[in-house]
C-alpha cells in the first residue's frame, strides 16, 4: 500500500486522500458496537409487556381488550353485548376481569388463576349477582378450556388468543345459556 502511495505522489504530484485515517479506523468499530448496543437497548424498552410475556402460560394476554358478541338468555333469546376485558399477568398467575353488557343484560366476571404445569386452578366471581366459585381446567399459550363451578351453576369457558385477537365462549347450564365474544387489543 505504501508503495502505491509513493507511485501516485511521483506521477500526480498529489497525496491520495484516505477515506479513513488510521486513528479513526481504530475508533470506528467500538463506535458502531456502542450504537448497536444502544439501539438494541432502546428497542427492548419499546417491546410491550404482553410480548414479553409471550413465553409464559398466558402468552400475549396481558393488557386491555374490547369487543362484542352475543349472549343467549335462559329463554333462548339472543342479545348483542359489548365487552371489555383486562388481564394482569405475573408469571404463572393471572388476574382477569370481563365486563359485558347489552340493553337488558350485564355481567361482571372476575377471576384469579394460577398455572400449575398446564393445569389451571383458581377462583371466580360474578359481581353483579354476588356469585363466587372455583375454576379448573387446562391450557397455556393463550388457549384455555376451564370450568367455572359453584352450587347450582356450572359453565364451560373456552378462551383463545391469537396475536391481538381473542375469542371467549361461555356455555352455562342456567341464568344464561351461552355467550360468545370477540375481543381485540
Amino acid at each position: 500500500m505504501g508503495h502505491q502511495r509513493a507511485y501516485r505522489v511521483a506521477v500526480d504530484g498529489k497525496h491520495p486522500v484516505s477515506k479513513a485515517s488510521p486513528a479513526s479506523e481504530r475508533f470506528a468499530y467500538p463506535r458502531r458496537l456502542t450504537i448497536a448496543a444502544v439501539a438494541f437497548f432502546l428497542t427492548s424498552l419499546a417491546i410491550p409487556a404482553s410480548y414479553a410475556q409471550s413465553s409464559g402460560p398466558y402468552a400475549g394476554m396481558a393488557g386491555k381488550w374490547a369487543g362484542g358478541g352475543t349472549v343467549t338468555l335462559d329463554d333462548g333469546s339472543h342479545e348483542r353485548i359489548r365487552c371489555r376485558a383486562i388481564y394482569d399477568v405475573a408469571g404463572v398467575r393471572m388476574e382477569m376481569s370481563l365486563t359485558c353488557a347489552s340493553d337488558a343484560y350485564k355481567f361482571n366476571l372476575t377471576a384469579s388463576v394460577v398455572d400449575q404445569g398446564g393445569a389451571i386452578v383458581g377462583s371466580w366471581s360474578e359481581t353483579s349477582r354476588g356469585i363466587t366459585g372455583s375454576l379448573q381446567g387446562r391450557g397455556g399459550g393463550g388457549n384455555f378450556q376451564v370450568t367455572a363451578i359453584t352450587a347450582g351453576f356450572n359453565a364451560n369457558i373456552a378462551l383463545r388468543t391469537t396475536g391481538n385477537k381473542q375469542s371467549v365462549s361461555i356455555k352455562a347450564d342456567s341464568v344464561f345459556r351461552a355467550a360468545n365474544v370477540s375481543l381485540s387489543k
